[in-house]
């Protein structure tokens, strides 16, 4: 980041997970699966469900509001509202505005971002901006997902990897030298067919012959998909890392997104990090696209595994196919 420019952290996190816990057993009912299978494969042992009446602005209103509340500041304090999701309430008004109604930022600017789930750090990328250039200087960045409502009942190799949930962090100025040092994103388009949603959009809007043929659910090539996010989460970080002089050594903490935890051991074993320098809780609350990230670092935070001076390391992958890495020195 230029030296000219204002420094830009995360001055406060939170998150909320919805009560409902949907266990591998309890899909053992729905689906040809059992707990070994899952647990072998992806690492997930549990995933939480968000009740019928709560829609994806609301859990992540009430992740903002914690947020604001770690970060000292009140909702009429934030100029932005960024809401990384793929699951909004509704195709527009975009639910980042709604959430700007329900948490009073009557002062906030309000947009959604569809990275999937490299969503969050494409918004630390867009609020930072804003800062650094002086146009604002207080950004909520929130990862919001309802995804057990666009999953296929019958379809084992998606139901038993996401879950619902919502984390938030806000943006501010912080001491130079400190905050978010750099960034690295991108997309392979060509590799969009792997990971989709089909029916909803103007290609394929959804009609009850689109409702019949299951196209309104998520679909997943596992296996591409996978191939691609165990070289990219390496890849993308060292590439961030590279940016401003740091190397794999320099990593006191990387909070990973929490797909797969074979995946998530691809790119530990490419930085040579220990296992205690990696957030994972995946096995509790699966992937959860865009909130995945926020939600580990709130935890991680909570949990005081993040010191002051620590350089930090955000990765994720996700639908597009996209890609999304972020160095932050902890302030």
């Amino acid at each position: 980041m230029n030296c000219n420019v204002q420094s830009v952290g995360i001055i406060g996190t939170g998150s909320y997970l919805p009560e409902q816990i949907v266990t591998n057993k309890d899909l053992e009912q729905l689906v040809d699966t059992s707990e070994e299978w899952i647990v072998t494969r992806t690492g997930i042992r549990e995933r939480r469900k968000a009740p019928q009446e709560m829609a994806t602005s609301d859990m992540g209103a009430i992740a903002c509001e914690r947020a604001l509340k770690a970060a000292g500041i009140t909702a009429m304090e934030i100029d932005m509202i960024l809401v990384a999701t793929v699951t909004p309430d509704m195709p527009f008004p975009s639910s980042a505005s709604l959430i700007q109604d329900r948490i009073g930022a009557k002062n906030a600017a309000a947009l959604d971002i569809s990275a999937a789930c490299s969503g969050f750090i494409y918004g630390l990328a867009v609020g930072s901006q804003m800062i650094a250039t002086g146009m604002y200087k207080h950004v909520l960045v929130v990862g919001a997902e309802t995804l057990s409502r666009i999953l296929d009942p019958e379809d084992r190799s998606t139901l038993i990897l996401f879950g619902d949930g919502a984390g938030a962090a806000v943006l501010g100025p912080v001491e130079k030298g400190t905050g978010i040092l750099s960034f690295d994103l991108g997309s392979d388009g060509a590799g969009g067919q792997y990971l989709y949603q089909e029916a909803g959009g103007s290609r394929f809007p959804l009609t009850v012959e689109t409702l019949e043929k299951g196209q309104q659910y998520v679909r997943m090539n596992g296996n591409e998909v996978f191939k691609f996010a165990v070289k990219i989460m390496g890849e993308t970080s060292l590439r961030a890392l590279e940016k401003i002089g740091l190397t794999k050594e320099d990593v006191d903490f990387l909070v990973p997104h929490q797909a797969n935890i074979r995946i998530v051991d691809a790119a530990v074993k490419r930085l040579k990090l220990p296992s205690e320098k990696v957030y994972i809780n995946l096995d509790r609350y699966g992937n959860m696209s865009g909130a995945s990230i926020p939600v580990a670092l709130d935890e991680a935070l909570r949990e005081n595994k993040i010191k002051p001076g620590d350089n930090i390391v955000l990765v994720g992958f996700g639908a597009g196919l996209t890609w999304a890495s972020c160095v932050i020195r902890w302030s």
